[in-house]
């Protein structure tokens, strides 16, 4: 844990970098001057806030197939705040997590080395004053009880230790993923910068973590606005 740092994934990289990691360490901060999500978005808290941290992970399986692993995560996490919650929290493709279609956290992935770095924010503490956009939501808001970060992550990561091991040894989650994905069934529109957005029903999500609309496009990156 450091007080203060620029990214938690730019510094993960860069002992990733140094052959300073191994497999399973982990950076988690107070606070990230220049935190950073998907599609290279800011990523803004306030200084004890919000949970941030990033892990290194070094899979057995083919490199073809570590897609789903940002998945893996994304649903460890939603289990862990469905147990405190009545509120229905459900994954937005590829791994957002929403509690009543309010964004409480969200993941950024990249491969680094033989692994891949797991980077996660997720909003704690914050009031809605603090809130980033009208359109996220935080734990605290949501009603949860639990909101000690320490206890937190150390669930998360004795859970997906124990899910990463399963899928590591070939186990398949697609059902359980696909079983809280608010995106399957829904409307949907990809949007990928420098290409021609594309609508369409969100159909299935495969074993490498792609989303699948009806129409058989398949959709490896980009981001995904719901419809309706």
């Amino acid at each position: 844990m450091v007080d203060l740092t620029a990214s938690t994934q730019s510094d993960l990289a860069e002992l990733v970098k140094s052959k300073s990691v191994k497999s399973g360490d982990v950076i988690a901060t107070e606070y990230q001057s220049a935190g950073r999500g998907r599609l290279e978005r800011t990523f803004e808290a306030a200084p004890g806030s919000a949970l941030l941290f990033s892990f290194y992970i070094s899979p057995k399986r083919v490199r073809a197939e570590w897609g789903f692993i940002s998945h893996l995560a994304a649903l460890t996490m939603q289990e862990i705040i469905s147990a405190d919650l009545v509120s229905k929290v459900m994954l937005k493709w590829p791994n957002d997590i929403l509690i009543d279609d309010f964004k409480v956290a969200g993941l950024l992935a990249q491969a680094a080395d033989d692994g891949v770095i797991i980077g996660l924010g997720l909003n704690v503490a914050m009031a809605k004053e603090e809130l980033p956009v009208e359109t996220a939501t935080s734990l605290a808001i949501a009603g949860s009880k639990k909101l000690d970060r320490n206890f937190i992550l150390s669930e998360f990561l004795n859970r997906f230790e124990s899910n990463f091991t399963k899928w590591d040894s070939g186990e398949d989650f697609v059902d359980s993923y696909s079983a809280v994905c608010a995106t399957l069934g829904r409307e949907v529109q990809i949007e990928v910068i420098g290409r021609e957005n594309r609508k369409g029903k969100a159909l299935s999500i495969n074993k490498d973590g792609a989303l699948l609309l009806v129409d058989g496009f398949e959709v490896n990156v980009g981001d995904v606005v719901h419809l309706r």
